[in-house]
């Protein structure tokens, strides 16, 4: 398991589309799409390790969950979110949000930094 992971978000799927397109029209290489993307994967990593402090609570009917590779993967139906935004001087509440059905996939970060 390693940060490419992150390539599912929407984020890394337009970045990847973006350097297929570049590639294919022969403006820069293979080799630094792959450069690329490997930058990508670490400073995905490191930008959700240093800049997001949010705790997040899900209500839901839980459908199923799995777990391989130390990955959590979860399929919640009816899932109420709500969360919490905090500094050092405040909390921000953002709105609930509800969605029909959901997949939720953890990834233990010991793993990521195992791989450092």
């Amino acid at each position: 398991m390693s940060a490419e992971i992150y390539r599912q978000t929407k984020l890394g799927d337009s970045l990847v589309s973006a350097l297929e397109v570049l590639v294919e029209s022969d403006k820069i290489t293979p080799e630094l799409a792959i450069k690329v993307l490997s930058e990508f994967d670490t400073s995905y990593l490191e930008a959700i390790k240093n800049s997001f402090k949010a705790k997040t609570s899900v209500k839901g009917k839980l459908d199923s969950y799995r777990f391989c590779d130390n990955v959590w993967t979860f399929i919640v139906s009816d899932a109420k979110f709500k969360t919490n935004f905090t500094s050092t001087a405040s909390t921000t509440h953002a709105p609930e949000v509800t969605v029909d059905k959901v997949q939720i996939v953890c990834v233990d970060a010991k793993v990521f930094d195992a791989q450092s």
